[in-house]
């Protein structure tokens, strides 16, 4: 998840202990950041999309069970009548400072009442490839309790024994007051002056089969 401009610390994730990822600027002493791995960050006022920012390369024991999905297809070759759920514990978004986050919890997202953002897939369409397989995919997201219809591209490869999906949504940053009623004056300056453009979510998963 990330905000456009991110202003090179407004990014978040769900494991921070994943030594792939390093938290932005304005972050709490402690965290170890190697800038000459570290992504290379365009501009802060321009557009910065990529979510994931930091792709895990592996699926470690590192972290709290945050991320929970699952995919039921009929036909793996072709994809048919595919559905699947992701949810995420919003508690469990970290960005590197730990009052940027207590607040965001706190006053923007409000997870005590809305502890999970939630996404469904309905179906998959326009099905390509074989090895490398695209789609479309048309469902839900809900988030602080409102659902709304969504389609988004996503890319899918056989990796480590299961099948690795990628894909990324985006909307309006407005939408967060407008479509999801969050505060404008817990957001602040970000919304009010129109700094923030878009918001990014991103999916990085690793799909196993389940017991039958």
């Amino acid at each position: 998840m990330a905000i456009n401009p991110h202003y090179n610390h407004l990014w978040a994730t769900t494991c921070p202990n994943d030594p792939s990822w390093q938290p932005g600027e304005g972050r709490d002493e402690g965290w170890e950041v190697d800038y000459s791995t570290r992504p290379v960050l365009r501009d802060a006022d321009h557009n910065d999309p990529r979510v994931p920012l930091f792709p895990c390369k592996r699926v470690r024991p590192l972290c709290a069970q945050a991320v929970s999905g699952q995919l039921v297809v009929q036909d793996s070759l072709r994809w048919i009548g595919a559905s699947a759920t992701v949810a995420v514990m919003l508690d469990s978004l970290v960005t590197g400072y730990r009052l940027r986050d207590a607040y965001a919890r706190r006053a923007v997202l409000e997870t005590k009442q809305h502890p999970v953002f939630e996404l469904k897939v309905d179906s998959l369409t326009g099905v390509r490839g074989t090895d490398t397989i695209q789609a479309s995919v048309e469902g839900t997201l809900r988030l602080r309790g409102v659902t709304r219809p969504v389609r988004f591209p996503v890319v899918g490869w056989r990796e480590a024994g299961g099948l690795r999906v990628q894909g990324q949504l985006s909307f309006p940053a407005h939408e967060l007051v407008d479509t999801y009623g969050m505060s404008s004056w817990a957001l602040g300056l970000g919304v009010a002056l129109r700094r923030w453009r878009t918001v990014h979510v991103g999916a990085d998963l690793l799909l196993r089969r389940g017991a039958p």
